[in-house]
């Protein structure tokens, strides 16, 4: 751990990925208010909300890489948390993507999903990431990065799929 840590920005064709923080809150409250987070913990009070926006940023702290706040070019509201994740208990680094209510189906998850992927490859030297994804989960809620030959090895975990992705896929498309 770091007495100080940075949390960079990234910057996609139409997002922003920034350092999540107190202007979040209610996004974030909001979405955890809701039943699509049956897959991810929730539903949740404001106040447990709030703690898991708090835990975001400690895993920023504890391991030097976390989520992202997903923005809008243009707009500073979060629509979503994107990014590198690895819990106490994960087998390995995990791509992890949450999109609150109004920014689903417009290809948000896969863009942001790309720039964390590349980043996790690109600066922080990994070779490989999972997704922990809930086979229980919509088909085009799965997986913003597709089926495409990148997704090379499933494993289960607690009950969930993981896909595991090599340093060298297919490029986007």
């Amino acid at each position: 751990m770091s007495d100080t840590f940075i949390i960079p920005t990234l910057s996609t064709e139409r997002l922003v990925l920034r350092a999540p923080g107190l202007q979040d809150a209610p996004q974030h409250a909001a979405f955890y208010a809701s039943d699509r987070t049956n897959f991810v913990g929730g539903p949740l009070t404001a106040e447990l909300a709030w703690r898991n926006l708090a835990m975001e940023l400690g895993h920023w702290a504890l391991r030097g890489f976390g989520r992202w706040a997903v923005t809008e070019k243009g707009n500073d509201t979060a629509i979503g948390i994107v990014g590198l994740w690895h819990p106490m208990g994960f087998p390995e680094n995990e791509l992890g993507w949450d999109l609150f209510d109004g920014a689903t189906g417009k290809g948000y998850a896969t863009e942001a999903a790309w720039a964390a992927r590349d980043y996790a490859y690109g600066r922080l030297g990994w070779t490989t990431l999972t997704s922990m994804i809930d086979p229980r989960i919509p088909g085009p809620q799965r997986s913003p990065l597709g089926s495409a030959p990148h997704l090379t090895t499933t494993l289960i975990m607690n009950g969930l799929a993981a896909s595991k992705s090599g340093a060298t896929p297919a490029r986007r498309r």
